[in-house]
């Protein structure tokens, strides 16, 4: 016996435009799972405004509340991302107590990665031409892995861009056709010539970018917690740090569960990043709330444990997750301006998950914030940079100086760092939430009888909901395997 997959996944579109969609996720579990939705949702322009969801390690239920990014500007696709879901979702048409006794693998029987596209397009160059081949690409449902622009002395730029497909379709004439003609049609006179092809073995030589010199790498990756002074080097913005970031511990309300309390300021892809990095260090999230504060601030409450079932007790690594979720929280993105010999570079990294898979939307969100401010880009290129303990996903542009917006002056980098941060973050209240002062970041360590003291009752009730779930759960499935 299964369940429909039409029950999977359920989307309910608010009566009011204003009040946001609900989508309801129920299905069995596997290993980072929530995290894979939200990058998903993140991946189609949406905003995690409220999120409860639990799990017993077998079965979850989540239930989103889902509002367009400020970016998104085209009608949205619903029944594209109900497809989407339930594919990422472990199959349900497996009888239950299969699943329950599965070990390895996805839930889903395919370990298979989705096939890699290269697109070849040829324009006339133009102001924000590359932010229009994303946007297009993007309502697509494309996603791009890497790409490579080049702009030649006659005012012609060249794209090799490589793709997948969300819809995995570009095996089919029909998905190519369709792609080509949306090009051509949207581009119109700048649109010199088209090509769309499987991927060959120059797909591997752009997976690394040439080396970064030592000073910029160290500029680029270093991190610095509160407190410390700035490197003279960094922008304006980078000096800009957010109010208040804070992670409470708590190992006394529950027997088999941590419960990591974390309040911060409202910022695009927040949840992912939370839950990106509790998958990066495999802990196990039985329940989750994630809710809105005053003054666009968030709160999330996380009952979590070690893989093999305990809570986390151990001060080093309970220190270690604390300071990555502030710095998640904090710096998210890297963003810097440098010289590249007589031009001026632009570079963006955002880590890598474990899994390998990078931020999606970083490069709509930089080349829309470059087409805003009038920049046009010369050279762009996506690569993977490793430092000692992870992977980076590194942006590169070589921008074109103007008069208009002359990029060596201090003033103007300034400006430009400023524009692409704020633009990654979500422009999320963001004169109010930031202040150039020391930052106010604090992780503490509860005894259990401070302040965390007031909120166990609701905490009580929360594992009584995670108990109960996980019951109804057992004993539906056991009613339909006797009935059957």
């Amino acid at each position: 016996m299964g369940i429909p997959n039409d029950d999977v996944v359920l989307i309910q579109l608010p009566k009011d435009p204003s009040e946001p969609t609900i989508v309801t996720v129920n299905c069995p579990d596997k290993p980072g799972l929530g995290c894979d939705l939200c990058r998903t949702l993140l991946e189609f322009g949406l905003s995690i405004t409220r999120a409860d969801f639990s799990t017993d390690g077998r079965w979850c239920y989540m239930v989103f509340w889902l509002v367009p990014n400020v970016s998104s500007s085209c009608e949205f696709d619903w029944e594209s991302l109900k497809n989407r879901l339930v594919s990422m979702c472990p199959s349900c048409l497996v009888p239950f107590f299969s699943f329950i006794y599965q070990q390895g693998g996805d839930g889903n029987g395919s370990t298979t990665h989705p096939l890699i596209y290269l697109l070849k397009l040829c324009c006339l160059d133009r102001k924000g031409l590359l932010h229009d081949v994303t946007r297009i690409l993007s309502e697509l449902q494309f996603t791009i892995q890497r790409v490579k622009v080049m702009t030649t002395p006659d005012g012609r730029v060249m794209y090799l861009v490589f793709i997948t497909d969300g819809m995995e379709l570009l095996h089919t004439k029909e998905r190519r056709d369709d792609t080509r003609e949306h090009l051509i049609s949207v581009l119109k006179n700048y649109c010199i010539s088209c090509e769309l092809q499987l991927a060959g073995p120059e797909y591997e030589n752009l997976k690394a970018l040439p080396s970064l010199p030592p000073a910029v790498a160290e500029e680029l990756f270093t991190y610095e917690l509160a407190g410390k002074e700035a490197s003279s080097k960094e922008l304006k913005s980078d000096t800009m740090t957010l109010k208040k970031a804070t992670v409470t511990v708590d190992n006394l309300l529950s027997p088999a569960h941590t419960l990591l309390q974390i309040q911060c300021v409202d910022q695009k892809g927040l949840f992912y990043d939370i839950l990106r990095t509790s998958k990066d260090f495999d802990f196990q999230i039985a329940y989750g709330r994630f809710s809105s504060n005053a003054k666009s601030y968030r709160s999330l409450d996380l009952f979590i444990r070690q893989a093999n079932g305990k809570k986390i007790v151990d001060p080093k690594h309970l220190n270690a997750l604390c300071s990555r979720l502030q710095e998640e929280m904090l710096q998210p993105f890297r963003v810097i301006v440098v010289n590249r010999g007589p031009d001026t570079e632009l570079l963006v990294a955002n880590p890598v998950e474990s899994s390998g898979k990078g931020r999606p939307r970083v490069f709509y969100d930089v080349t829309l914030a470059l087409k805003m401010l009038g920049i046009c880009i010369f050279l762009a290129e996506i690569g993977r940079h490793s430092t000692c303990d992870r992977q980076w996903e590194v942006y590169r542009f070589l921008l074109d100086d103007s008069h208009e917006f002359p990029l060596t002056s201090f003033r103007a980098r300034n400006q430009l760092v400023d524009k692409v941060r704020r633009t990654l973050m979500g422009c999320i209240s963001c004169n109010s939430l930031l202040e150039p002062t020391d930052p106010n970041t604090t992780t503490t360590l509860t005894s259990g009888f401070d302040h965390v003291q007031k909120q166990r009752s609701r905490h009580f009730f929360e594992l009584c909901k995670i108990a109960m779930r996980a019951i109804c759960c057992s004993l539906f499935w056991l009613l339909g395997f006797l009935k059957a």
